[in-house]
């Protein structure tokens, strides 16, 4: 297959990049404040450039990363959100529709408002913020532009960064090592998953789709299964550091003052994609992160 992978430098990205590639398929990684390498800078906001490239080559599967994913940031500024969030993703479906390429859409569990988990496709979204709003917002011009198109919601991600604060996982890092005194969410559920995982989900999706000829579209869910508080997540990275956690103070209610507000669990139910045959597994978080904590990247 030939894979066109939008935000290709970010953390999504590169996993989906490097799991394609080690299995033996064409990738064209497309970037643009970090392109780098082999990367190709591309401004996904040029609708124009977007086409010619399209043109140029080609894609079987055009798995979509790129996406303005910081909650307080899309608050701050919804206009500038709205052309990377929504508009960006109708103009590839488009694209994607016209070229015949499968375009894989990543969305996200706050399209949900975590008052009823587990969340299945088919459940009534009710973004809380801006950002889940701008991304529901997204899968609508998707789904009205490619019937054919794929749209894979995940919640919080995690893995193999460049620096911890491209994860609002990994960043948790940062919090237990600096020893500075400050509160942490202990309320708030939440499903860390690894984005090697979800990589291997995408390209075994793209695989069934082009190469098996198995007809698969519409909504998806995949997700981890076991939860943590961002406290609990801590609590983790401080014993695989072996350092202590006193100076964080866990927050067992609901924040009152937040910059953005954020639901309280929003677990997606992997059942739709079991059925279709696609494994769901996942590597536990606290396994990985003992792994990655031990080879001095902390």
């Amino acid at each position: 297959m030939r894979v066109l992978v939008t935000g290709a430098s970010g953390l999504l990205g590169r996993a989906v990049v490097a799991e394609f590639k080690n299995s033996g398929h064409e990738v064209i990684g497309v970037a643009f404040s970090r392109a780098k390498g082999d990367l190709k800078k591309l401004d996904l906001e040029d609708h124009d450039s977007v086409a010619a490239f399209f043109e140029q080559e080609n894609p079987d599967v055009v798995v979509h990363c790129a996406a303005e994913r910081r909650p307080d940031v899309v608050e701050g500024n919804p206009d500038k959100a709205k052309k990377l969030n929504v508009q960006v993703p109708g103009r590839l479906a488009d694209l994607a529709n016209d070229y015949g390429s499968l375009l894989i859409y990543i969305s996200t569990d706050y399209v949900f408002d975590g008052k009823n988990p587990p969340y299945d496709v088919r459940d009534r979204v009710h973004p809380l913020n801006t950002y889940g709003q701008s991304k529901y917002d997204g899968e609508v011009e998707v789904k009205g532009a490619n019937s054919a198109a794929i749209i894979l919601r995940v919640p919080i991600l995690y893995g193999v960064t460049e620096y911890n604060g491209e994860s609002a996982v990994n960043a948790l890092i940062d919090s237990v090592k600096n020893g500075k005194e400050s509160s942490m969410d202990h309320y708030a559920i939440r499903y860390p998953t690894n984005v090697a995982d979800v990589a291997r989900v995408i390209k075994d999706l793209s695989t069934k789709v082009r190469e098996e000829k198995v007809f698969i579209s519409g909504v998806l869910h995949f997700s981890a299964e076991k939860s943590y508080t961002k406290y609990e997540m801590c609590q983790v990275i401080a014993q695989a550091l072996g350092t202590s956690l006193d100076h964080l103070k866990p927050i067992s209610t609901e924040p009152t003052d937040a910059a953005t507000t954020r639901p309280y669990n929003c677990q997606l139910s992997n059942r739709c994609l079991a059925g279709i045959g696609i494994n769901t597994q996942s590597v536990e978080f606290s396994e990985w992160m003992q792994d990655w904590l031990s080879q001095d990247r902390a």
